[in-house]
């Protein structure tokens, strides 16, 4: 399993384009924040494939440990 950190950035059309800063290869969108957060997986899946069929290591951090885990994230404001 994997922790994968996303962006969605809204676009002045309408929708939202997801990037993720540790892997970026990974690009989707959808016409709404549901949409797009679905879309995840499938790009994920993909980008994660593209890893594995070019022997790559995959970037440190996204790995979850094994075992019982409690994982939380918090949004803070500028810094």
């Amino acid at each position: 399993m994997y922790r994968i950190p996303l962006v969605f950035t809204p676009q002045a059309e309408g929708g939202y384009t997801v990037t993720s800063p540790a892997l970026p290869e990974l690009i989707t969108e959808g016409d709404t924040l549901e949409e797009a957060q679905a879309n995840v997986q499938d790009a994920s899946d993909a980008v994660l494939e593209i890893y594995t069929e070019q022997n790559r290591p995959l970037p440190l951090g996204i790995a979850l440990p094994t075992g019982e885990v409690v994982w939380s994230d918090a949004l803070v404001g500028n810094l």
